[in-house]
């Protein structure tokens, strides 16, 4: 393993040498752009591990994606060598369904702290609740960024995220109504406390979300990859591609519906993704929206 490597798989060729918040935000573009969240390994007859080897490999060498478990543990890795001060945090995840946020922390974050300033760096998320800079951990201040505004606040040393998005247009009039579109405009993502967190913490969740028919992960084939304009998503058969600020604070989201045989095609052509294994699309309406 070595961090040359990554910066070829991600495209990155900037300086390495400053430790400062400029270096970080380019390092971590560049990865949510090129490093798809995806969970496509549960539906092509592969187990995801936690070992960081076997990470770096899927990932670096084989050009595939991973979920929270798999980027965030790459990215403190890629972070840490470069001697930046990184530490794992584990958050909650907000079911929207039922209004309530999980019992089970499955969500691997990464804090980093620069000149005093702490900073949560979070490139396992996905589709529009994606950041797209590391967001300053303070309470209450809105951070505007591209996919939309983000805010944390502090309660009793527990952190929330949230975030607020634009109006959505969506020129195929008939998935208007897809259980895929977020309805409020302000969503609650996951909360967490800056207890510092490993990767051994994660090991039954890793199995559990992998196994458990009651996952989403289980029930949702998931492929979705940061654009320099918005991010395109494959869940199931649905591909759709959203363009952030497309018209003054509207979104413009475009979905189609595709066969069985261009799935392959469109992993390749739009994710840059090659399978090994056959992949079963799978997309039982769960709370996933994006």
């Amino acid at each position: 393993m070595n961090l040359e490597e990554y910066f070829a798989r991600t495209g990155y060729k900037g300086s390495t040498e400053k430790q400062d918040l400029e270096t970080l935000t380019d390092i971590f573009q560049h990865h949510i752009r090129a490093v798809p969240f995806e969970n496509l390994s549960i539906h092509c007859g592969e187990k995801i591990t936690l070992e960081l080897e076997h990470v770096y490999n899927k990932i670096v060498r084989r050009k595939r994606g991973g979920w929270c478990m798999e980027n965030n543990q790459l990215l403190g890795w890629v972070l840490k060598g470069l001697g930046y001060d990184t530490s794992f945090l584990g958050a909650y995840v907000f079911n929207p369904q039922q209004n309530a946020y999980a019992t089970l922390m499955t969500h691997l974050v990464v804090k980093v702290v620069i000149d005093g300033k702490a900073y949560i760096v979070d490139g396992g998320f996905g589709v529009s609740y994606q950041m797209w800079q590391p967001m300053e951990l303070v309470s209450g201040k809105d951070q505007p960024q591209a996919p939309g505004v983000f805010r944390f606040t502090e309660k009793n040393g527990v952190w929330y995220l949230e975030k607020m998005r634009r109006k959505q247009y969506i020129p195929n009039q008939s998935f208007s109504n897809s259980d895929l579109l977020e309805k409020k405009e302000c969503r609650k993502v996951y909360m967490f406390s800056l207890e510092p967190r490993t990767v051994e913490d994660f090991r039954f969740q890793c199995t559990y979300l992998q196994t458990s028919p009651d996952s989403l992960f289980t029930k949702k084939s998931i492929c979705t990859l940061q654009t320099t304009e918005g991010f395109r998503a494959l869940i199931g058969w649905t591909l759709t591609e959203t363009t952030y600020n497309y018209k003054e604070n509207m979104d413009l989201v475009e979905f189609v519906t595709l066969e069985d045989e261009e799935v392959e095609k469109t992993l390749k052509e739009k994710f840059n993704i090659t399978l090994e294994r056959k992949l079963v699309p799978i997309n039982v309406k769960g709370s996933y929206t994006i």
